[in-house]
């Protein structure tokens, strides 16, 4: 049964969960231990597909009979298979393409755009900011920020930028990304991977924040409100309502953080003590 119950998990952690937590907009007050449960959930349902395989060998090789068990041990087998397929060609697809379209964005920014150290000057009168994550990383600024935005804004909106960077915020969406691809269609949540978004912008407001101040970092994301992200990009003004809201709310209750990580230590262990508990 363990092997059907590690199936079940895996369509649980896959699909049933990410649209469950998506709907529980407090902990987007605490970020972090947010992202840290929702980068837990993911993995539990990857070891969960994972694992039914593994599960159900102790059926084949202690039985009397191990051919009676055939039956299980091969759907069991297929379904971790097909998992491992999918999660490999969604890592090609995303992977690929993502590096693809920023070294093409890169290149570009830095043939139009003037040089300040990592930063990169666009000559446009629209507010924008965002960075080009990857090994050549860049802080992309256009002069309509510098003329909208006094030193302690615009102070603000480079540390969030390059809480971007330093945190390798990029890797974290990339990873959600191709387990959303990997997930078939039908069971997708457009709603998670939005969310893990919002999330990563928020993470990265609370360095503005510790930078600039709550009401510096708040004018900043107001005046960039409206600005566009180019794509593969991570961009200040990326649902800057929600989370101006969020600054507003004010840090969260101390038990927020708690309940999220207790919920990642749940969800990322509980394959495994189902995968031991097959092989006792």
């Amino acid at each position: 049964m363990i092997p059907f119950v590690l199936a079940g998990l895996a369509a649980l952690l896959a699909w049933v969960a990410p649209g469950l937590m998506a709907r529980r907009k407090g902990f987007r007050r605490a970020p972090r231990s947010a992202l840290v449960a929702w980068q837990a959930v993911s993995l539990g349902g990857v070891l969960a597909a994972l694992a039914a395989a593994p599960a159900a060998l102790p059926l084949l090789l202690d039985g009397e009979d191990p051919m009676q068990h055939l039956g299980l041990l091969l759907p069991a087998v297929l379904f971790s298979i097909a998992i491992v397929v999918r999660l490999l060609y969604a890592a090609h697809h995303v992977g690929i393409r993502l590096r693809r379209v920023r070294a093409d964005h890169r290149q570009l920014v830095d043939i139009i755009a003037q040089h300040d150290e990592r930063m990169r000057i666009l000559q446009h009168p629209t507010p924008t900011a965002y960075c080009i994550p990857g090994r050549r990383s860049r802080v992309v600024l256009t002069q309509g920020v510098l003329d909208a935005l006094p030193p302690d804004q615009l102070a603000a909106v480079v540390a969030h930028e390059e809480a971007h960077l330093r945190g390798r915020h990029d890797l974290l969406l990339e990873f959600f990304t191709v387990l959303h691809r990997a997930v078939p269609e039908p069971l997708r949540s457009a709603a998670a991977l939005s969310e893990v978004r919002l999330l990563v912008e928020a993470l990265a407001d609370r360095a503005a924040v510790r930078r600039s101040g709550e009401v510096a970092t708040a004018r900043a994301l107001l005046t960039l409100a409206g600005s566009r992200t180019p794509e593969a990009a991570l961009g200040v003004g990326t649902t800057a309502p929600v989370r101006l809201r969020l600054l507003a709310d004010g840090p969260p209750h101390p038990v927020l953080p708690v309940i999220a990580y207790s919920y990642a230590v749940l969800a990322a262990t509980l394959p495994l003590v189902l995968l031991a508990m097959a092989w006792r």
